[in-house]
Protein backbone atom coordinates (compact mmCIF):
# COMPACT_ATOMS: atom_id res chain seq x y z
CA UNK A 1 0.00 0.00 0.00
CA UNK A 2 1.18 3.58 -0.87
CA UNK A 3 2.44 5.05 2.41
CA UNK A 4 0.86 9.16 2.29
CA UNK A 5 3.75 11.78 3.87
CA UNK A 6 1.99 12.54 7.58
CA UNK A 7 -0.97 14.98 7.70
CA UNK A 8 -1.48 14.87 3.90
CA UNK A 9 -4.98 12.74 3.19
CA UNK A 10 -5.18 11.14 -0.13
CA UNK A 11 -7.35 13.65 -2.02
CA UNK A 12 -4.41 16.26 -1.22
CA UNK A 13 -1.90 13.99 -2.26
CA UNK A 14 -3.34 13.28 -5.93
CA UNK A 15 -3.75 17.36 -6.59
CA UNK A 16 -0.20 17.81 -5.82
CA UNK A 17 1.01 14.46 -8.27
CA UNK A 18 -1.24 16.75 -10.62
CA UNK A 19 0.84 19.31 -10.28
CA UNK A 20 4.06 17.71 -10.58
CA UNK A 21 2.63 16.01 -13.61
CA UNK A 22 2.31 19.69 -14.94
CA UNK A 23 5.81 20.20 -14.32
CA UNK A 24 7.45 17.10 -15.66
CA UNK A 25 4.81 15.43 -17.57
CA UNK A 26 3.69 11.54 -17.13
CA UNK A 27 6.30 10.10 -18.09
CA UNK A 28 8.86 11.79 -15.48
CA UNK A 29 6.13 11.08 -12.75
CA UNK A 30 6.41 7.47 -10.85
CA UNK A 31 3.62 6.55 -8.86
CA UNK A 32 3.62 2.76 -9.29
CA UNK A 33 4.76 -0.08 -6.77
CA UNK A 34 7.80 -1.14 -9.08
CA UNK A 35 8.32 2.55 -9.23
CA UNK A 36 8.70 3.41 -5.58
CA UNK A 37 10.62 -0.01 -5.10
CA UNK A 38 13.57 1.65 -7.45
CA UNK A 39 13.79 4.16 -4.71
CA UNK A 40 13.63 2.36 -1.86
CA UNK A 41 17.01 1.57 0.22
CA UNK A 42 17.79 -1.05 -1.58
CA UNK A 43 21.68 -1.77 0.58
CA UNK A 44 19.91 -0.80 4.26
CA UNK A 45 18.82 -2.64 7.00
CA UNK A 46 15.58 -3.67 5.50
CA UNK A 47 14.04 -4.04 9.30
CA UNK A 48 13.39 -0.10 9.14
CA UNK A 49 9.35 0.98 8.21
CA UNK A 50 10.31 4.21 8.28
CA UNK A 51 11.75 5.28 4.94
CA UNK A 52 9.33 4.46 2.23
CA UNK A 53 8.67 7.18 -1.11
CA UNK A 54 4.96 7.49 -1.69
CA UNK A 55 6.17 8.45 -5.73
CA UNK A 56 8.88 10.53 -7.10
CA UNK A 57 9.68 12.88 -9.85
CA UNK A 58 12.15 13.60 -11.63
CA UNK A 59 12.87 17.18 -13.56
CA UNK A 60 14.76 18.16 -16.14
CA UNK A 61 15.98 21.77 -15.53
CA UNK A 62 16.40 23.95 -12.93
CA UNK A 63 13.62 25.62 -13.85
CA UNK A 64 11.36 22.52 -13.72
CA UNK A 65 13.06 21.53 -9.96
CA UNK A 66 11.65 25.27 -8.93
CA UNK A 67 8.63 24.79 -10.09
CA UNK A 68 8.39 21.43 -8.10
CA UNK A 69 9.61 22.90 -4.94
CA UNK A 70 6.87 25.54 -5.40
CA UNK A 71 3.93 23.10 -6.04
CA UNK A 72 5.47 21.57 -2.98
CA UNK A 73 4.82 24.32 -0.83
CA UNK A 74 1.55 25.04 -2.57
CA UNK A 75 0.42 21.29 -1.67
CA UNK A 76 2.57 21.05 1.73
CA UNK A 77 3.94 17.66 0.32
CA UNK A 78 7.00 16.89 1.86
CA UNK A 79 10.09 16.45 -1.20
CA UNK A 80 13.73 14.51 -0.87
CA UNK A 81 16.35 15.11 -3.26
CA UNK A 82 18.73 13.26 -4.85
CA UNK A 83 21.13 13.36 -7.03
CA UNK A 84 22.03 9.78 -8.28
CA UNK A 85 20.49 7.93 -5.57
CA UNK A 86 23.83 5.85 -4.78
CA UNK A 87 24.03 6.98 -1.37
CA UNK A 88 24.74 2.65 -0.50
CA UNK A 89 24.91 2.07 3.16
CA UNK A 90 23.63 5.64 3.90
CA UNK A 91 20.10 5.28 2.72
CA UNK A 92 20.74 5.17 -1.04
CA UNK A 93 17.40 6.59 -2.91
CA UNK A 94 15.23 6.87 0.06
CA UNK A 95 13.93 9.40 2.29
CA UNK A 96 14.02 9.80 6.01
CA UNK A 97 9.96 10.28 6.63
CA UNK A 98 7.78 7.50 5.48
CA UNK A 99 5.69 9.41 2.32
CA UNK A 100 7.84 11.54 1.25
CA UNK A 101 8.33 12.35 -2.67
CA UNK A 102 11.87 11.72 -4.00
CA UNK A 103 13.16 14.55 -6.68
CA UNK A 104 15.24 12.77 -8.30
CA UNK A 105 17.68 14.74 -10.46
CA UNK A 106 19.79 12.30 -12.53
CA UNK A 107 18.38 13.95 -15.63
CA UNK A 108 20.46 17.05 -14.90
CA UNK A 109 23.90 14.77 -16.20
CA UNK A 110 25.72 17.74 -17.94
CA UNK A 111 29.24 18.40 -17.31
CA UNK A 112 28.66 22.07 -17.95
CA UNK A 113 32.28 23.41 -18.37
CA UNK A 114 35.75 21.78 -17.67
CA UNK A 115 38.55 24.33 -17.01
CA UNK A 116 41.83 23.11 -17.77
CA UNK A 117 43.85 25.71 -17.30
CA UNK A 118 42.24 26.48 -13.68
CA UNK A 119 41.52 22.88 -12.53
CA UNK A 120 37.82 22.68 -12.17
CA UNK A 121 34.49 20.91 -13.18
CA UNK A 122 31.18 22.70 -13.13
CA UNK A 123 28.61 19.75 -13.28
CA UNK A 124 24.89 19.27 -12.93
CA UNK A 125 24.00 16.73 -10.04
CA UNK A 126 23.64 13.89 -12.08
CA UNK A 127 26.78 13.50 -13.64
CA UNK A 128 28.76 10.17 -12.04
CA UNK A 129 32.09 9.39 -11.59
CA UNK A 130 32.14 6.95 -14.83
CA UNK A 131 30.67 9.73 -16.53
CA UNK A 132 33.38 12.39 -15.48
CA UNK A 133 35.98 10.01 -16.14
CA UNK A 134 34.73 8.73 -19.56
CA UNK A 135 34.63 12.54 -20.32
CA UNK A 136 38.38 13.62 -18.92
CA UNK A 137 40.06 10.27 -20.64
CA UNK A 138 37.83 11.31 -24.10
CA UNK A 139 38.90 14.49 -24.57
CA UNK A 140 42.45 14.10 -23.47
CA UNK A 141 42.10 16.73 -20.78
CA UNK A 142 45.09 16.10 -17.96
CA UNK A 143 42.84 16.58 -14.82
CA UNK A 144 42.55 13.76 -12.64
CA UNK A 145 39.45 13.13 -10.65
CA UNK A 146 39.06 12.00 -6.79
CA UNK A 147 37.16 9.00 -7.00
CA UNK A 148 34.81 7.47 -4.00
CA UNK A 149 35.11 3.92 -3.22
CA UNK A 150 31.53 2.91 -5.08
CA UNK A 151 31.97 5.22 -8.11
CA UNK A 152 28.11 4.07 -9.35
CA UNK A 153 26.98 7.01 -7.66
CA UNK A 154 27.06 11.30 -8.20
CA UNK A 155 30.04 13.21 -8.15
CA UNK A 156 28.23 15.73 -6.89
CA UNK A 157 26.11 13.93 -4.24
CA UNK A 158 29.61 12.33 -3.30
CA UNK A 159 30.81 15.82 -2.57
CA UNK A 160 28.12 17.64 -0.89
CA UNK A 161 27.64 14.15 1.76
CA UNK A 162 31.18 14.79 3.01
CA UNK A 163 32.88 11.57 0.74
CA UNK A 164 36.06 10.43 0.50
CA UNK A 165 38.78 9.88 -2.51
CA UNK A 166 42.21 8.62 -1.85
CA UNK A 167 44.16 11.33 -3.93
CA UNK A 168 45.97 14.72 -2.30
CA UNK A 169 42.07 16.19 -3.86
CA UNK A 170 41.00 13.18 -2.27
CA UNK A 171 38.43 15.64 0.66
CA UNK A 172 35.95 15.95 -1.77
CA UNK A 173 34.05 18.55 0.07
CA UNK A 174 37.07 20.70 0.09
CA UNK A 175 37.40 20.74 -3.29
CA UNK A 176 33.47 22.45 -4.04
CA UNK A 177 34.00 26.36 -4.98
CA UNK A 178 30.47 27.70 -6.29
CA UNK A 179 27.25 26.08 -5.47
CA UNK A 180 23.71 26.89 -7.52
CA UNK A 181 20.79 25.80 -5.40
CA UNK A 182 17.45 26.46 -5.56
CA UNK A 183 15.61 27.32 -2.07
CA UNK A 184 12.91 25.87 -0.01
CA UNK A 185 10.22 28.30 -1.54
CA UNK A 186 11.65 27.93 -5.28
CA UNK A 187 13.70 30.47 -5.29
CA UNK A 188 17.34 30.29 -6.32
CA UNK A 189 21.10 31.44 -5.56
CA UNK A 190 24.59 30.79 -6.47
CA UNK A 191 27.41 30.75 -3.25
CA UNK A 192 30.70 33.22 -3.15
CA UNK A 193 31.56 34.77 -6.40
CA UNK A 194 28.60 33.61 -7.78
CA UNK A 195 26.44 36.48 -6.27
CA UNK A 196 27.99 38.47 -8.56
CA UNK A 197 26.13 38.14 -12.33
CA UNK A 198 28.84 37.35 -14.15
CA UNK A 199 31.85 36.90 -12.41
CA UNK A 200 34.34 34.61 -13.84
CA UNK A 201 36.15 33.53 -10.68
CA UNK A 202 33.10 32.17 -9.03
CA UNK A 203 34.77 28.76 -9.12
CA UNK A 204 38.00 30.10 -8.24
CA UNK A 205 37.32 31.16 -4.97
CA UNK A 206 35.04 30.04 -2.30
CA UNK A 207 33.89 32.46 0.20
CA UNK A 208 33.07 35.21 -2.14
CA UNK A 209 31.51 38.43 0.10
CA UNK A 210 30.01 37.64 3.48
CA UNK A 211 28.89 34.38 4.94
CA UNK A 212 29.98 31.75 3.11
CA UNK A 213 26.41 28.93 1.96
CA UNK A 214 28.98 26.17 0.46
CA UNK A 215 29.01 24.47 4.04
CA UNK A 216 25.43 24.81 4.74
CA UNK A 217 24.45 23.37 1.55
CA UNK A 218 26.45 19.96 2.13
CA UNK A 219 24.53 16.91 4.31
CA UNK A 220 21.60 19.56 4.39
CA UNK A 221 18.04 20.35 3.75
CA UNK A 222 18.18 24.12 3.47
CA UNK A 223 18.26 23.74 -0.63
CA UNK A 224 18.22 21.80 -3.75
CA UNK A 225 21.94 21.86 -5.22
CA UNK A 226 21.35 21.96 -9.32
CA UNK A 227 25.25 23.21 -9.64
CA UNK A 228 28.40 22.32 -8.03
CA UNK A 229 31.96 24.00 -9.15
CA UNK A 230 34.59 20.95 -8.38
CA UNK A 231 38.49 21.39 -8.20
CA UNK A 232 40.12 18.46 -9.94
CA UNK A 233 43.89 17.59 -9.62
CA UNK A 234 46.58 18.51 -12.44
CA UNK A 235 47.63 15.55 -14.04
CA UNK A 236 51.28 15.12 -12.11
CA UNK A 237 54.69 14.65 -13.34
CA UNK A 238 54.77 11.80 -11.70
CA UNK A 239 52.85 9.44 -9.06
CA UNK A 240 54.08 6.24 -6.87
CA UNK A 241 52.34 4.20 -4.79
CA UNK A 242 53.18 1.81 -1.82
CA UNK A 243 51.34 -1.00 -1.19
CA UNK A 244 51.55 -1.89 3.00
CA UNK A 245 51.02 -5.33 4.32
CA UNK A 246 50.94 -5.36 8.18
CA UNK A 247 51.02 -8.35 9.88
CA UNK A 248 49.52 -7.78 13.35
CA UNK A 249 46.26 -6.50 14.64
CA UNK A 250 48.07 -4.33 17.09
CA UNK A 251 50.28 -2.87 14.13
CA UNK A 252 47.78 -0.04 13.67
CA UNK A 253 49.17 1.44 16.84
CA UNK A 254 52.29 2.32 15.47
CA UNK A 255 50.88 2.40 12.08
CA UNK A 256 49.11 5.70 12.76
CA UNK A 257 51.51 7.18 14.88
CA UNK A 258 53.87 6.95 11.78
CA UNK A 259 51.55 8.22 9.22
CA UNK A 260 50.41 11.38 11.79
CA UNK A 261 53.09 13.50 11.55
CA UNK A 262 53.62 13.06 8.21
CA UNK A 263 49.77 13.54 6.83
CA UNK A 264 49.99 16.76 9.20
CA UNK A 265 53.52 17.80 7.41
CA UNK A 266 52.14 16.83 4.07
CA UNK A 267 54.79 14.75 3.38
CA UNK A 268 52.09 11.98 2.72
CA UNK A 269 49.87 14.05 0.36
CA UNK A 270 47.08 11.48 -0.01
CA UNK A 271 44.58 10.27 2.54
CA UNK A 272 45.45 6.55 3.24
CA UNK A 273 43.08 4.41 4.15
CA UNK A 274 44.08 1.20 6.14
CA UNK A 275 41.65 -1.54 6.28
CA UNK A 276 41.57 -5.23 7.73
CA UNK A 277 42.40 -8.30 5.90
CA UNK A 278 38.29 -8.86 5.27
CA UNK A 279 38.12 -6.22 2.97
CA UNK A 280 39.97 -8.26 0.54
CA UNK A 281 38.62 -11.47 1.72
CA UNK A 282 34.87 -10.40 0.89
CA UNK A 283 35.54 -9.32 -2.06
CA UNK A 284 37.47 -11.79 -3.85
CA UNK A 285 35.58 -14.50 -1.26
CA UNK A 286 32.36 -15.30 -0.11
CA UNK A 287 32.10 -16.62 3.55
CA UNK A 288 30.90 -19.86 2.96
CA UNK A 289 33.72 -20.86 0.88
CA UNK A 290 35.83 -20.83 4.30
CA UNK A 291 33.14 -22.18 7.01
CA UNK A 292 29.75 -23.82 7.43
CA UNK A 293 28.90 -21.84 11.02
CA UNK A 294 26.92 -18.85 11.37
CA UNK A 295 29.18 -17.50 14.24
CA UNK A 296 31.49 -15.20 13.81
CA UNK A 297 34.80 -16.29 12.52
CA UNK A 298 37.89 -17.04 15.48
CA UNK A 299 40.70 -15.86 14.95
CA UNK A 300 42.21 -19.34 14.26
CA UNK A 301 39.85 -19.24 11.56
CA UNK A 302 40.55 -15.76 10.37
CA UNK A 303 44.21 -16.78 10.36
CA UNK A 304 43.77 -19.76 8.44
CA UNK A 305 41.94 -17.52 5.73
CA UNK A 306 44.73 -14.91 5.56
CA UNK A 307 47.36 -17.48 5.56
CA UNK A 308 45.51 -19.09 2.26
CA UNK A 309 45.27 -15.89 0.43
CA UNK A 310 48.15 -14.18 1.86
CA UNK A 311 46.99 -11.16 3.55
CA UNK A 312 48.35 -9.35 6.54
CA UNK A 313 46.21 -8.28 9.18
CA UNK A 314 46.02 -4.72 8.00
CA UNK A 315 46.38 -3.27 4.28
CA UNK A 316 46.94 -0.07 2.78
CA UNK A 317 48.14 1.85 -0.15
CA UNK A 318 49.85 5.05 -0.04
CA UNK A 319 49.70 7.28 -2.90
CA UNK A 320 52.17 10.57 -3.86
CA UNK A 321 51.18 12.72 -6.94
CA UNK A 322 53.35 15.35 -8.03
CA UNK A 323 56.22 16.71 -9.60
CA UNK A 324 59.02 14.10 -10.08
CA UNK A 325 61.36 15.41 -7.54
CA UNK A 326 59.11 16.03 -4.90
CA UNK A 327 57.63 12.37 -5.14
CA UNK A 328 60.61 11.23 -4.78
CA UNK A 329 61.66 13.16 -1.70
CA UNK A 330 58.18 12.49 -0.12
CA UNK A 331 58.52 9.07 -0.99
CA UNK A 332 61.83 8.54 0.88
CA UNK A 333 61.03 10.41 4.10
CA UNK A 334 57.90 8.32 4.28
CA UNK A 335 59.52 4.60 4.17
CA UNK A 336 62.66 5.63 6.20
CA UNK A 337 59.75 6.84 9.11
CA UNK A 338 57.88 3.19 8.38
CA UNK A 339 61.18 1.07 8.80
CA UNK A 340 62.00 2.98 11.60
CA UNK A 341 59.19 2.44 13.59
CA UNK A 342 58.14 -0.85 12.91
CA UNK A 343 57.54 -4.15 10.40
CA UNK A 344 55.69 -3.88 7.60
CA UNK A 345 55.90 -5.74 4.04
CA UNK A 346 56.37 -3.11 1.20
CA UNK A 347 55.81 -2.69 -2.78
CA UNK A 348 56.82 0.72 -4.33
CA UNK A 349 55.46 1.05 -7.78
CA UNK A 350 56.45 4.45 -9.32
CA UNK A 351 54.79 6.39 -12.88
CA UNK A 352 55.88 9.06 -14.91
CA UNK A 353 53.80 11.27 -17.40
CA UNK A 354 54.20 10.04 -20.97
CA UNK A 355 54.23 5.58 -19.42
CA UNK A 356 51.58 3.45 -21.06
CA UNK A 357 48.15 4.29 -19.89
CA UNK A 358 47.75 0.80 -18.24
CA UNK A 359 50.87 1.81 -16.04
CA UNK A 360 49.24 5.04 -14.60
CA UNK A 361 48.65 5.10 -10.86
CA UNK A 362 45.51 7.96 -11.48
CA UNK A 363 42.24 6.58 -9.54
CA UNK A 364 39.76 4.94 -12.09
CA UNK A 365 35.94 4.19 -11.33
CA UNK A 366 35.27 1.17 -9.96
CA UNK A 367 32.21 -0.37 -7.93
CA UNK A 368 34.57 -3.73 -7.17
CA UNK A 369 34.35 -2.93 -3.25
CA UNK A 370 30.57 -3.40 -3.58
CA UNK A 371 31.21 -6.85 -3.72
CA UNK A 372 31.83 -7.13 -0.09
CA UNK A 373 28.33 -6.75 0.26
CA UNK A 374 28.11 -10.58 -1.03
CA UNK A 375 30.08 -11.60 2.33
CA UNK A 376 27.30 -13.81 4.06
CA UNK A 377 25.16 -14.02 0.66
CA UNK A 378 21.47 -14.01 0.28
CA UNK A 379 20.24 -10.17 -0.20
CA UNK A 380 23.56 -8.51 0.90
CA UNK A 381 23.78 -5.42 2.31
CA UNK A 382 26.00 -3.12 4.68
CA UNK A 383 25.98 -0.10 7.07
CA UNK A 384 28.91 1.87 7.86
CA UNK A 385 29.83 3.34 11.24
CA UNK A 386 32.26 6.32 11.26
CA UNK A 387 32.94 8.69 13.64
CA UNK A 388 35.72 11.53 13.50
CA UNK A 389 38.97 10.72 16.01
CA UNK A 390 42.43 12.01 16.55
CA UNK A 391 45.10 10.72 14.78
CA UNK A 392 46.54 8.73 17.52
CA UNK A 393 47.48 5.20 17.78
CA UNK A 394 46.41 4.34 21.32
CA UNK A 395 43.14 5.90 20.38
CA UNK A 396 42.87 3.80 17.04
CA UNK A 397 43.99 1.10 19.11
CA UNK A 398 41.58 1.21 21.75
CA UNK A 399 38.81 1.94 18.79
CA UNK A 400 39.46 -1.24 16.97
CA UNK A 401 39.50 -3.58 20.11
CA UNK A 402 36.33 -1.96 21.15
CA UNK A 403 34.89 -2.59 17.72
CA UNK A 404 36.27 -6.01 17.57
CA UNK A 405 34.40 -6.69 21.31
CA UNK A 406 31.10 -5.32 19.56
CA UNK A 407 31.20 -7.63 16.61
CA UNK A 408 32.19 -10.62 18.68
CA UNK A 409 28.82 -9.94 20.78
CA UNK A 410 26.90 -9.87 17.77
CA UNK A 411 28.04 -12.96 16.21
CA UNK A 412 29.53 -10.93 13.06
CA UNK A 413 32.40 -10.46 11.14
CA UNK A 414 34.68 -7.48 11.96
CA UNK A 415 35.52 -5.14 8.86
CA UNK A 416 36.97 -2.54 10.08
CA UNK A 417 39.43 0.41 8.30
CA UNK A 418 41.08 3.92 8.87
CA UNK A 419 40.57 6.95 6.52
CA UNK A 420 43.84 9.75 7.67
CA UNK A 421 42.78 13.26 7.43
CA UNK A 422 45.68 15.80 7.61
CA UNK A 423 44.89 15.93 12.12
CA UNK A 424 42.06 13.41 12.53
CA UNK A 425 40.84 9.59 11.59
CA UNK A 426 37.83 8.22 10.32
CA UNK A 427 36.89 5.10 12.11
CA UNK A 428 34.99 3.16 9.90
CA UNK A 429 33.35 -0.09 11.09
CA UNK A 430 31.60 -1.60 7.99
CA UNK A 431 28.48 -4.31 8.80
CA UNK A 432 27.78 -6.77 6.09
CA UNK A 433 25.29 -8.82 6.29
CA UNK A 434 21.77 -10.65 4.46
CA UNK A 435 19.05 -8.28 4.83
CA UNK A 436 16.67 -11.54 4.36
CA UNK A 437 17.91 -12.87 7.55
CA UNK A 438 15.52 -11.09 10.11
CA UNK A 439 17.66 -12.64 13.03
CA UNK A 440 20.85 -11.24 11.77
CA UNK A 441 19.07 -8.12 10.90
CA UNK A 442 18.07 -7.62 14.59
CA UNK A 443 21.57 -8.09 15.97
CA UNK A 444 22.84 -5.49 12.91
CA UNK A 445 20.51 -3.06 14.31
CA UNK A 446 21.82 -3.70 18.21
CA UNK A 447 25.24 -3.33 17.09
CA UNK A 448 25.11 -0.44 15.20
CA UNK A 449 23.40 1.27 18.82
CA UNK A 450 26.28 0.23 20.51
CA UNK A 451 28.87 1.61 18.15
CA UNK A 452 27.03 5.25 18.31
CA UNK A 453 26.71 4.58 22.40
CA UNK A 454 30.66 3.57 22.64
CA UNK A 455 31.49 6.37 20.61
CA UNK A 456 29.72 9.01 22.41
CA UNK A 457 31.06 7.89 26.17
CA UNK A 458 34.18 8.38 24.63
CA UNK A 459 33.75 11.76 23.82
CA UNK A 460 33.19 11.18 19.46
CA UNK A 461 30.36 11.31 16.98
CA UNK A 462 29.85 10.26 12.79
CA UNK A 463 30.52 12.46 10.29
CA UNK A 464 27.97 10.77 8.04
CA UNK A 465 25.39 7.67 8.94
CA UNK A 466 22.51 5.80 7.74
CA UNK A 467 18.87 7.41 7.39
CA UNK A 468 17.69 5.02 10.26
CA UNK A 469 20.54 6.74 12.72
CA UNK A 470 20.22 10.45 11.92
CA UNK A 471 18.08 10.99 14.95
CA UNK A 472 20.24 9.15 17.81
CA UNK A 473 23.32 10.37 16.00
CA UNK A 474 22.55 13.93 15.76
CA UNK A 475 21.48 13.55 19.65
CA UNK A 476 24.95 12.98 20.25
CA UNK A 477 25.94 16.85 19.50
CA UNK A 478 24.87 17.56 22.66
CA UNK A 479 26.78 20.65 23.61
CA UNK A 480 24.97 23.66 25.51
CA UNK A 481 21.54 21.74 25.56
CA UNK A 482 21.87 20.63 21.35
CA UNK A 483 22.29 24.58 20.51
CA UNK A 484 23.45 23.27 17.15
CA UNK A 485 20.38 21.32 16.23
CA UNK A 486 18.51 24.29 17.79
CA UNK A 487 20.45 27.05 15.54
CA UNK A 488 19.96 24.19 12.17
CA UNK A 489 16.02 24.04 13.19
CA UNK A 490 15.71 27.67 13.81
CA UNK A 491 17.28 28.31 10.40
CA UNK A 492 14.63 25.98 8.77
CA UNK A 493 12.38 27.23 10.09
CA UNK A 494 13.00 30.42 8.51
CA UNK A 495 13.42 29.41 5.00
CA UNK A 496 11.48 26.37 5.12
CA UNK A 497 8.05 27.62 6.99
CA UNK A 498 6.12 24.93 5.25
CA UNK A 499 8.72 22.43 6.04
CA UNK A 500 8.51 20.31 2.54
CA UNK A 501 12.31 20.08 1.96
CA UNK A 502 13.69 16.37 2.98
CA UNK A 503 12.23 16.43 6.65
CA UNK A 504 14.52 14.65 9.07
CA UNK A 505 17.75 14.61 7.28
CA UNK A 506 21.06 14.70 9.59
CA UNK A 507 18.49 14.79 11.71
CA UNK A 508 16.77 18.06 11.37
CA UNK A 509 13.08 18.45 11.63
CA UNK A 510 10.86 21.48 10.62
CA UNK A 511 8.32 22.44 13.24
CA UNK A 512 5.64 20.98 11.05
CA UNK A 513 7.34 17.25 11.79
CA UNK A 514 9.59 17.99 15.01
CA UNK A 515 7.48 15.71 16.85
CA UNK A 516 8.62 12.63 14.62
CA UNK A 517 12.00 12.85 15.77
CA UNK A 518 13.55 9.15 16.66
Amino acid sequence: MKPLPPGITAAAFDRGLKSFEAVVGKDQLFVGDDDRAAYEDVYGPSMSPYHHPSAAVAPGSVEEVQAIVRAANEHRIPIWPISRGKNLGYGAAAPAMNGTVVVDLGRLNRILEIDVKRGYALLEPGVGFFDLYDYLEREKIPLWMSIAANAWGSVVGNALERGFGYTPYGDNASQICGIEAVLPDGGMFRTGMGAQTGNPTWNLFRPGFGPDWTGMLCQSNFGIVTKLGLWLEPEPQAAATVDVSLPNFEDIGWWIDTLAPLRLSRVLPSPPNTGNWLGVAAVASQRSQWTDSDAALTDQQIDAIRAKMGLGWWKTTLTFHGLEGAVEAQLKATLDAINNAGHADMKVTRWKRGDPPETALKARPTTLPLQMTNWYGGRGGHLGFSPIVPSDGKICLERIRKAKRRFEEADLDLYHSFTMGERYTTSIALITYDRDNAEMMDRVDKLFRHLVNDAREEGFGEYRTHLTYMDEVADCYDYNDHALRRLNEKLKDLIDPAGILAPGKQGVWPARYRGMRG
